[in-house]
């Protein structure tokens, strides 16, 4: 599946999830925000936006789905396709219509992925040739991850979640990802962290080693999210789905981001993925899907 379809006379962009396969905390900067080290990759659960000619002027963004989101100035997609037009000096009306599949608060990236394919999008339809020095400073200014979703599948993340190293390496994986109907606020998680120098020192080093040798499968498989303790304490409920996912023998479930979103790599060719899902809920009650690295 591609990121980019023509519909009649619209732009249909799809905008991957993703997953931080590693999750580290430096420690405090000087503004106030925590330096991360992340190994992150997209999968194959996507939002889409359709771009279609508007009929008023300026922008006139919908939102449907099964996961709400607001449809005015507090989206992000709004807030990117309104940056993007200031840049480039021009503002034709554009209807986009947002169909939201990737639950808000859950670890997974949807609004920064949005946002990302709002700035691809609306460049591509709109015919604007925005330089992409420009569409990065603007998704850098927006939020912390938007800059990764404007790039390939897989890389490794610092900073803020703004200063991308790109890797070229494939990395095909399988894994159950649990979509537990629990809302975390990032910043709350961040609020509650306290840490681990450590914890830190330990892990970094080995990391780095692992990605400098493309041995993705390993990292993930340390799954080190070092914001993981902090969600738990302020989400219990989290802690105890962890120890269902654990439970069903499928391997050790890893938060991604600062959650509520768990998953488990499984084998590309495990065909006991479907009772897995099953199993979790029915024992739990929790949402789940089987998800893929993405393409692109």
């Amino acid at each position: 599946m591609e990121q980019f379809s023509v519909v009649g006379d619209g732009l249909l962009v799809r905008a991957p999830a993703k997953i931080n396969l590693s999750l580290l905390i430096a420690g405090r900067r000087p503004d106030g925000f925590h330096e991360i080290e992340t190994l992150m990759a997209k999968v194959d659960l996507y939002d889409e936006l359709l771009f279609e000619r508007g009929e008023k002027d300026g922008i006139e963004l919908v939102c449907q789905g099964p996961h709400w989101v607001p449809d005015g100035e507090e989206n992000l997609v709004y807030r990117a396709c309104e940056a993007l037009f200031e840049t480039a000096g021009v503002k034709t009306p554009v209807r986009v219509t947002l169909t939201k599949n990737v639950p808000a608060a859950s670890g997974l990236g949807g609004g920064s992925s949005d946002a990302a394919a709002a700035l691809l999008g609306l460049d591509r339809f709109a015919g604007l040739s925005t330089p992409a020095e420009d569409i990065g400073e603007i998704a850098c200014r927006l939020g912390s991850d938007i800059a990764f979703f404007l790039g390939g599948p897989l890389a490794f993340c610092t900073g803020r979640g703004e200063k991308i190293q790109q890797i070229e390496e494939k990395f095909s994986f399988r894994a159950i990802l649990a979509l537990p109907d629990v809302s975390v606020a990032t910043k709350s998680v961040y609020e509650n962290y306290a840490h681990n120098q450590v914890l830190y020192d330990k892990l970094s080093g080995g990391i780095n080693g692992l990605i400098a040798k493309n041995k993705f499968d390993s990292v993930a498989a340390m799954c080190a999210n070092m914001l993981e303790k902090s969600c738990l304490e302020l989400h219990r409920e989290l802690l105890e789905l962890k120890s269902h996912l654990e439970a069903l023998g499928v391997g050790r479930a890893c938060l991604s981001g600062s959650g509520s979103a768990m998953f488990c790599m499984i084998a590309i060719a495990d065909r006991d993925a479907e009772r897995y899902q099953s199993m979790l809920a029915d024992s739990f009650g929790c949402d789940s899907l089987i998800v893929n690295g993405n393409k692109w």
